[in-house]
């Protein structure tokens, strides 16, 4: 087995485990030193350890790959973490939600689309945070305007990287990036992140005045929720979602169906609600590293369990017909 391969492997099954970013990178990190080695530095084991970058683990990954074995971490890790099996995931063309290391996420807008396209997507929006939450080191309008002029270089033949983020609803429902900025965008995913435990009928009306805007596509993780994960757990937002979903069927809003195991949101009485209100809805990873783009596998199979039909779903639209849903 390649080397590089079975670092790769390692990092993307630990980023999907959503196991700590020091230990992702690290054989990331690995992996990047060894694709730069000629073979005859490859065996040298001696001057391979003490190469900066290769740490304990990955030298004995890298030295049990060159023996032709499949390392015995990667066995662990293939046997640890299972992906959801279903018949709609072959449907999926993209994903309308992830972040880079411009905000919270672990890696490169590179690294990111590599592995978006490594997947056989068509198409992945970036939807980095917006200014307020700075926890997540979100993007201001000045650094959000830089990272549009570098989008266009990450398309190519079969693959396109859509401009997007990932706006803050603040509290009384305004969204949290300069209008202009939202409307030269591809995708707004618009979330609450704050101040979730909101009495019901205020954050009703703070999530109806978002999705009525004209300026949303997407609205994310729409209760909150987190339901285990290093975390811990919270609670779900409460609102009436009746009015919250006639709202976004009636602006052609997507109702995303987030793919993190930690989240599940919504959950399955909120999906089961939207499908009869009428909603589409867009099965996205919300991924902050590579690897985890692979979770919309989880989001496929409870949208798959759910009776959601592929119609329905945005993400499974081809880019022409995404785009002009997208220009609404």
């Amino acid at each position: 087995m390649d080397p590089v391969d079975a670092l790769l492997e390692i990092a993307t099954l630990l980023e999907r485990e959503r196991a700590s970013r020091y230990r992702s990178s690290a054989f990331r990190t690995a992996a990047a030193v060894v694709e730069g080695l000629t073979p005859a530095e490859r065996a040298d084991a001696a001057g391979l350890r003490r190469r900066k970058g290769i740490g304990d683990s990955s030298f004995a990954v890298i030295q049990e790959a060159l023996a032709g074995q499949v390392p015995r971490y990667l066995v662990e890790l293939r046997e640890r973490y299972a992906p959801a099996r279903s018949a709609l995931r072959s449907a999926l063309r993209g994903d309308l939600h992830c972040h880079s290391e411009w905000s919270d996420g672990t890696t490169s807008i590179a690294q990111m689309a590599a592995a978006a396209r490594g997947l056989g997507h068509e198409y992945l929006a970036l939807t980095d945070h917006s200014p307020r939450l700075r926890v997540a080191n979100g993007l201001s309008p000045e650094r959000l305007r830089a990272q549009l002029e570098e989008i266009p270089a990450y398309s190519d033949d079969g693959f396109t990287l859509l401009s997007g983020i990932e706006v803050d609803i603040l509290d009384g429902g305004e969204l949290d990036q300069e209008p202009e900025l939202l409307q030269a965008l591809d995708v707004v995913v618009a979330s609450a992140h704050s101040k979730l435990r909101m009495e019901a009928a205020p954050m009703t009306r703070r999530l109806v005045t978002a999705v009525s805007s004209g300026q949303v596509d997407v609205l994310g993780h729409v209760t909150g929720r987190l339901i285990t994960g290093s975390r811990g757990t919270r609670p779900p937002s409460t609102f009436d979602a009746g009015a919250v979903f006639d709202a976004c069927a009636a602006h052609r809003v997507a109702v995303e169906i987030n793919s993190r195991p930690e989240r599940e949101d919504p959950p399955d009485d909120l999906i089961a609600l939207a499908l009869e209100r009428g909603c589409l809805f867009s099965i996205d990873s919300d991924a902050h590293a590579p690897g985890q783009l692979g979770l919309i596998d989880e989001g496929a199979a409870r949208a798959e369990r759910l009776g959601v039909p592929v119609e329905r779903i945005v993400t499974t639209w081809p880019l022409v017909r995404l785009r002009e849903w997208l220009a609404r």
